[in-house]
């Protein structure tokens, strides 16, 4: 056999014989890192670091440092679990073990064993016990016949219907010391490369996520090569627990939910109004300044819109059941994009009125299954910051460009300064299933999205098979300060909407074209944003978004006069500001002010009064010392400008 040439990251190549394995490769280069490779990625496909290489490729491999890494390191770490519970609980059953953004899980019949997390330290022992031997991950290919009487003799019910959907010839177990399991792999060299484990929690999940099927317990966990990386892990979810929208949003009371309004429709109490109605109005702003109109769609259709656009057959399962009124089905609006080319179909169009940019803040509705739903995160009711550009394909390029632009200025507004752009793109097998069938425009359009973000250099991954069904789009997953991960925002292209509604404008030549559609929301949902802010700003939102910007707490009863004068100052000058009449001590209105988070505590007393000044202390403590009311109230305004 003729030798291959092996191309590097860095663009260095290298020539090794036929069959050289990822693992020998990084031998070759320095021990070091070969004792720190936990997989490898071929030609882009993820594998283990021990698979031969057949041919000239390109070669990265991965560590902990790459997002893969970790995911192989996960994935092994869920078969070492796997091994440790059928060591303790002998005729256990084995369900699916996968990794997960942080860590993995696992899940289990247990049969009539009640597993709670007071046995995680036991199994925790366990795994330790067993990644200590480093025994390695041997994958072995093997007859569906092979596989199916394996766990036939376990009596592993799931195992068996997984192994209905796979083909003969195409079916792989790994096995690591006694423990054998259903895999496509990959999977780190050996056990050895686990350290640190911890055992998160426990949770019910259905079979297949089937509420019809049995209910099996999954098993959550997550595994470090250090001792310190896990102890960073853990400080970083007690400080997750403090953020979490769901406690933030109770205690500063933004929202709730209630059974007779029903699951995943959030009620905005009168400090969520407050910050809906900021974010609106900045937004606003922002998009009257890039020359957008707004316009207003109903909250219903008849279905023949929504067959006519295509989102029926694609979109169904996320829609709410029909009502029929008149011998015509209606359905609750799931997204405004029909809407809106209602709305540019109403009147004519000539190339001198391109681009149109029309925006609305509208109301949709997803039916997500009950089990999805995640405090504001997950929803059915959801408000969207949505717009649709109609331009020519001359002006696609600073279109597109334009709404990038957007979202980086978004983000610098609200301190978001990790991000990544996820250029979502179809598979060309799925045409006319998942995605529409017009091969030349996918490849074009995509090619257009590609070169934009080239030419921004942005931060961006191209993502097979995630595209909308009608054009390529970009999702921006963006990070809160303590690193959790939001997708926040889209920026979609649709060239199969304009066909569908006829949707034209008369170009220089007096004939008839096609728009090309941008559908773009750089602040998702309120109820999304809304969540993630109270995350990422650990419930301190700045001033400008705060429901209530200033409280003022006479010490006693004796300034309440006084205290309430001040109060009706602030409010005339615009400044969301209240007054704290209870007849507490000055110590526990502080307290309470501090627990509320309100930016500033103006408080005032006998010294106050005398001199018509304001003792004014910022949350967190800082003591701003005395001011006049009229610079107070001009600090606020100024830190309430957009």
């Amino acid at each position: 056999m003729s030798n291959i040439i092996i191309t590097l990251p860095d663009g260095s190549t290298r020539e090794y014989a036929y069959g050289i394995s990822p693992m020998e490769v990084a031998l070759s280069i320095s021990e070091g890192l070969a004792r720190n490779v936990l997989s490898a990625k071929v030609n882009n496909m993820v594998v283990d670091a021990n698979t031969p290489i057949h041919e000239s490729s390109n070669l990265t491999l991965l560590t902990w440092n790459d997002e893969e890494g970790k995911s192989t390191y996960w994935h092994s770490s869920a078969h070492l679990l796997a091994e440790a519970l059928e060591a303790l609980y002998p005729g256990i059953k084995l369900a699916i073990g996968p990794p997960i953004q942080q860590g993995f899980y696992y899940d289990i019949d247990f049969g009539d064993y009640k597993f709670t997390s007071d046995d995680f330290e036991k199994v925790e022992q366990k795994m330790k016990e067993l990644a200590k031997q480093s025994n390695e991950f041997i994958k072995e290919e093997i007859t569906k016949a092979d596989a199916i009487a394996y766990f036939e003799e376990k009596n592993d019910p799931y195992k068996l219907e997984l192994l209905q959907d796979l083909e003969d010839g195409n079916i792989t177990f790994y096995k690591q010391g006694e423990f054998t399991d259903l895999c496509r792999g990959p999977h780190i060299p050996h056990t050895g490369h686990i350290k640190s484990i911890k055992l998160l929690n426990t949770a019910g999940a259905y079979w297949r996520g089937n509420e019809n099927n049995k209910q099996l317990t999954r098993i959550y966990g997550i595994t470090f090569p250090k001792k310190s990386l896990l102890d960073e892990y853990l400080e970083m979810m007690e400080e997750a627990k403090k953020r979490d929208h769901r406690k933030l949003g109770k205690e500063l009371e933004i929202y709730t939910f209630d059974d007779d309004v029903g699951p995943g429709l959030p009620l905005w109490l009168p400090n969520g109004g407050v910050i809906i109605e900021q974010l609106e109005a900045y937004a606003k702003k922002i998009e009257n300044e890039a020359g957008y109109s707004r316009v207003k769609s109903p909250h219903i259709a008849r279905e023949s819109m929504y067959l006519k656009s295509g989102h029926l057959p694609y979109y169904k399962d996320s829609m709410f059941p029909p009502m029929e009124i008149d011998g015509v089905n209606y359905y609750l609006k799931a997204m405004n994009c029909p809407h809106h080319h209602k709305i540019f179909s109403a009147t004519p169009k000539s190339y001198r009125d391109m681009p149109v940019r029309m925006a609305e803040y509208g109301t949709c509705y997803r039916y997500e299954q009950s089990g999805e739903l995640f405090g504001l995160m997950r929803v059915r009711s959801l408000q969207m910051n949505d717009a649709h550009i109609y331009c020519t394909e001359q002006q696609f390029e600073e279109e597109f460009q334009n709404v990038n632009a957007l979202y980086l200025k978004h983000f610098e507004k609200f301190g978001i300064d990790k991000y990544v752009m996820r250029f979502s793109k179809h598979v060309p097998e799925k045409l006319g299933q998942k995605y529409i069938d017009m091969p030349v425009l996918w490849n074009k359009t995509e090619a257009m999205v590609r070169k934009v973000l080239d030419k921004m250099g942005v931060n961006y991954v191209e993502v097979e098979d995630e595209a909308a069904f009608y054009g390529p789009k970009i999702d921006i997953q963006v990070y809160s300060a303590i690193g959790r991960e939001f997708t926040l925002a889209t920026n979609q292209v649709d060239f199969a909407q304009a066909e569908r509604f006829d949707l034209s404008y008369v170009d220089e030549n007096n004939e008839k074209q096609r728009p090309i559609i941008i559908h773009r929301a750089p602040l998702s949902t309120h109820e999304r944003f809304i969540g993630f802010l109270l995350e990422h700003y650990a419930g301190n939102l700045p001033v400008w978004l705060a429901p209530k910007q200033a409280i003022v707490l006479p010490i006693s009863d004796k300034f309440a006069a006084y205290a309430e004068e001040v109060g009706k100052f602030l409010k005339k000058a615009d400044i969301r500001a209240s007054v704290d009449h209870r007849a507490e001590k000055a110590g526990k209105k502080i307290r309470d002010a501090e627990i509320k988070k309100i930016p500033y505590m103006v408080i005032v007393g006998e010294k106050e009064e005398s001199t018509k000044s304001l003792s004014i202390r910022m949350h967190g403590g800082t003591d701003l010392g005395s001011m006049e009311w009229q610079v107070f109230a001009d600090r606020v305004i100024d830190e309430t400008k957009f």
